[in-house]
Order: structure tokens, then C-alpha cells, then sequence
């Protein structure tokens, strides 16, 4: 079959696409920056790449209309304050455009909305999901809740909150119930519906065995991973509190927290599970789950993360119109130093950041990030999704890869902090020479004041990590 898949570059997008070629179809991917899609090469003979946007009419007319089936895996959640507009405005010209092709089915991957009383976000959800319903296809919708795996926005707010904190005084709303599912059952659930007749037209809860409240989920964690940890729950923290708890201890951005927390004094529980007998799906339970993705993370082996996704990103224009850095107007700290082995250097700058950290000045590094959070930035909490590979589009901490060419020998990334400016930092191997430049394009009197008042930290921190680069 041919396949329309997108969110191809998202979390459930990046897992979903192998296992669609593995069944033996052809996958046409969309992508609103084709510099942020890396398919490894096995797959690349059975995909095609259409750089489009669903917000954007005339753009789609990329799409093939020879398609047999199309996933929506696309939401706006905390990229936009007006998400709700733009989630059904896409889901208007989605359904208009692949009701004019062949496609007989469109599977939708959306929260569960069982409850009277929804949270914008699921409420948008619920919207959309009835705006594709007018289509031409059979729809098949799929409601989950949390997703437990190796990268997920949830797994990982659930890890950053048990790895950091052995006290929790926690907000009622960890009292709510939900029933998470791990995410090759997600995976299992979206490949197997397609083309299922018994699923057309119909909407589906999926889930796994077991029913927890928020507070039952953290401890759960804690118990797989040998940690002692107590929770409180006090009922006086407002959900604005609750959102800034999340956003300084977790890695999430403070938009995507106060959408979660509207979100979680929600249930999210199973009404109609059907769907596991129809497709003989038997999903996994929480611990085993869990313990899943924990061998995934210390294997080195997280195929997405939510944060290299343009929800966690300052960058709304393609990477392209980054990468040529910039000299007018702009002021710069460059540096370089011979190399002691360049195949070392090669591989400590592919390293960088995350939990390696900046090799040189890392309390300032982390001081920063502090920084940066108190102004409502994203902080060092991202980190990295791989430990020891970068493409363009991933997150470094608060930057953004623009470029990556290990062979070359040249990493360039882009400021995500809050800066009265924009700045770019590069790494580039030339001979026995490794250069480093930083640039800033200051934005009016207070971006030259903020070069020039952190200017005598350059020396610790530039200077530092060139010389730990390349000794």
C-alpha cells in the first residue's frame, strides 16, 4: 500500500515509519523542514519526501493522489497560545486535500475523551477528530493516554521528577486516574488497524492492563528503578503553581506544562477496549513497560524524542534560513587550537552537552540554564537524546543543531535561550586545526550590553572548552 504518513519527523512518527516498511509498504512522509528528516538507509528506497505544511493550502499540493491510507499524527499543543485554531484549521485542509485522492482510510492517533469536563487541549483533540470524521475515508481514531517509552514527553516528565527529586509536594491533581500504555503497543495498535475493515469508522481507547493515578505512576517508577522517594499532596498549589513545578524541575517548556496540567485533572481511563481482541493486541503492563524503555535508555537506543520536535523549539522558520550565520551587524568570539587527535576531538565535540556537559566552566553553563528558566526559557533540562549522535533538528540543552557533518568535522547550533539577540555557535575541523566560533547578532543597546557583560566569562568558558576539545 501507499502510505501518507505525517508527524513523520515526531515522536510516534520517527517509530511508526520502520515499522510500516517492515510490513512492505511505501511511505510518502511529511515534513515541514526536510533538513530535520534523517531516514537511516535501509528505509530510504521505500520512502518519498513531501516538504509541506497543513496550515498552508497551497503547499499540500505536493500530496500524491495515488495513496491507498494516510495516519494524522499532527498537534500543536504548546506551539502555539492559539493551538485550538490551528489544530482544526489543519485538520480542515487535511481532510479536504485527501478527500480529493484515493486514500479509503485515515487512521488518527488522539487523547481519550471520555469525560464531560475536558481540558483545551483534549477538548481540541476531540475537535479534530470530528472534523476528519466528515471525510470521504473510513476514519479509524485511536484515544490514548499517557505513552510510556524511551523519549516521550510523559515518560520523561514522570523520570526527571523521580530521578530528581527523593521529597515531592505534589498538587491534587496527582490523584487523577489514568491508564498509560507503553509505546511499541501504540505502534502495534496504528499498524495493524490499517486497512481492518472491522475498524472503519469507529473509535477505539487504547491502553494498558492496569489503572494508576499520577502519584501510583511516580512511585511505580521508583520502585523499578530502587528509589526511595515520598510524595505529599497538598490541596493549595493553583494550577499556575503547578505548571512552574513542572516546568523548573522537568525538561518540559512552560507552555507544554500548563497544557499538561490542564490535561491531567482529567481521566484518562479506558471505556472501549475492544479494539485488542479485533486486532489481537495484548498490551503490556506498566512495569514491564517501564522496564522496557530503561534497557532502551541505557543501550544508547532512543529512536525520537519529543524534545528535537518543533513543539520544544524557539525555531519556527526552517533550519535553512539559520545556517548561513550571519557578519554584518554581529560580534564574535573565534578561537583555534591545534589538535592532539583529531578523531578524539571529532568524537568529544559529537558528545557535547547533555549529560557529557560543556567539558570546561559547567557550573557557568548551569548557571545560565538557571537563568534562562527564571525568564521563562528552556533551560539545560533537554539535554540530548543521544548520547553520542547529532542530525540537524535535535536538541543540545538549549541550543538547536543546524548542521551536523561528522565526517566533516562540523557542528553549528543555534541559541534557543532567551537572548536580546540571536547567537550561533560552530565547531569546524580544518587540518590539525580545530576552530570555534561563537557569533551574536545583537538586538538594540541591550544585546550589545549582554555581549559585553558576559564577555569576561568568555575565557573561562570558550577558552576552557577549546582546550579540553582538543588536548
Amino acid at each position: 500500500m501507499r502510505i501518507l504518513l505525517t508527524g513523520a519527523t515526531g515522536y510516534i512518527g520517527k517509530r511508526l515509519l520502520p515499522a510500516l516498511v517492515a510490513e512492505g509498504h511505501e511511505v510518502i512522509c511529511c515534513t515541514r523542514d526536510r533538513a530535520r528528516f534523517h531516514v537511516p538507509a535501509a528505509l530510504q528506497d521505500h520512502i518519498t519526501v513531501v516538504e509541506l505544511d497543513f496550515l498552508d493550502r497551497a503547499s499540500l499540493a505536493a500530496i500524491p493522489t495515488d495513496i491507498d491510507a494516510a495516519y494524522y499524527l499532527m498537534h500543536s499543543m504548546a506551539s502555539s497560545v492559539d493551538f485550538r485554531e490551528a489544530e482544526l484549521r489543519s485538520a480542515v485542509n487535511f481532510r479536504e486535500t485527501i478527500s480529493a485522492t484515493g486514500a479509503k482510510q485515515v487512521i488518527y492517533l488522539t487523547g481519550i475523551i471520555n469525560e464531560a469536563g475536558l481540558s483545551d487541549h483534549l477538548a481540541s483533540r476531540k475537535a479534530v477528530e470530528e472534523e476528519l470524521g466528515r471525510g470521504s475515508y473510513h476514519l479509524t481514531c485511536l484515544r490514548a493516554g499517557i505513552i510510556i517509552g524511551s523519549g516521550s514527553a510523559s515518560f520523561e516528565i514522570i523520570r526527571d521528577l523521580v530521578e530528581k527529586l527523593p521529597v515531592m509536594i505534589t498538587p491534587v491533581w496527582l490523584r487523577t486516574r489514568c491508564q498509560p500504555i507503553a509505546i511499541r503497543d501504540v505502534i502495534a495498535f496504528l499498524t495493524k488497524s490499517l486497512g481492518a475493515p472491522a475498524t472503519y469508522d469507529r473509535a477505539f481507547d487504547i491502553g494498558g492492563p492496569g489503572i494508576y493515578t499520577y502519584k501510583e505512576m511516580l512511585l511505580g517508577y521508583a520502585k523499578v528503578r530502587g528509589l526511595k522517594r515520598w510524595i505529599g499532596i497538598v490541596p493549595v498549589m493553583t494550577p499556575r503553581l503547578s505548571s512552574y513545578w513542572l516546568y523548573f524541575v522537568t525538561s518540559t517548556s512552560y507552555r507544554l506544562a500548563t497544557s499538561l496540567v490542564d490535561s491531567m485533572k482529567v481521566e484518562v481511563v479506558c471505556r472501549n477496549t475492544e479494539l485488542n481482541g479485533i486486532l489481537g493486541v495484548q498490551p503490556i503492563d506498566y512495569d514491564t513497560a517501564l522496564q522496557a524503555t530503561l534497557l532502551k535508555i541505557e543501550g544508547n537506543d532512543v529512536v525520537s524524542g519529543w524534545k528535537d520536535s518543533f513543539a520544544s523549539s524557539a525555531l519556527t522558520a526552517r533550519l535553512s534560513g539559520f545556517l548561513e550565520v550571519p557578519t554584518f551587524g554581529c560580534l564574535k568570539d573565534r578561537r583555534s587550537k591545534k589538535m592532539a587527535s583529531p578523531e578524539r576531538t571529532r568524537e568529544r565535540i559529537w558528545r557535547i552537552g547533555g549529560g557529557t556537559g560543556w567539558y570546561a566552566g559547567n557550573y557557568l553553563w548551569r548557571l545560565r540554564g538557571f537563568m534562562d528558566k527564571m525568564v521563562g526559557g528552556v533551560g539545560l533540562n533537554r539535554g540530548r537524546t543521544h548520547a553520542d549522535t547529532l542530525m540537524a533538528g535535535d536538541s543540545v540543552d538549549f541550543w538547536r543543531v543546524l548542521y551536523a557533518n561528522k565526517e566533516e568535522g562540523r557542528l553549528l547550533l543555534f541559541a534557543e535561550m532567551k537572548l536580546p539577540g540571536e547567537a550561533w555557535l560552530e565547531f569546524k575541523m580544518e587540518g590539525e586545526l580545530l576552530w570555534q566560533t561563537a557569533t551574536f547578532r545583537p538586538k538594540g543597546v541591550w544585546g550589545r550590553l549582554y555581549w559585553y557583560s558576559v564577555l569576561p566569562f568568555h575565557g573561562i568558558v570558550f577558552k576552557g572548552l577549546l582546550i579540553k576539545l582538543t588536548e
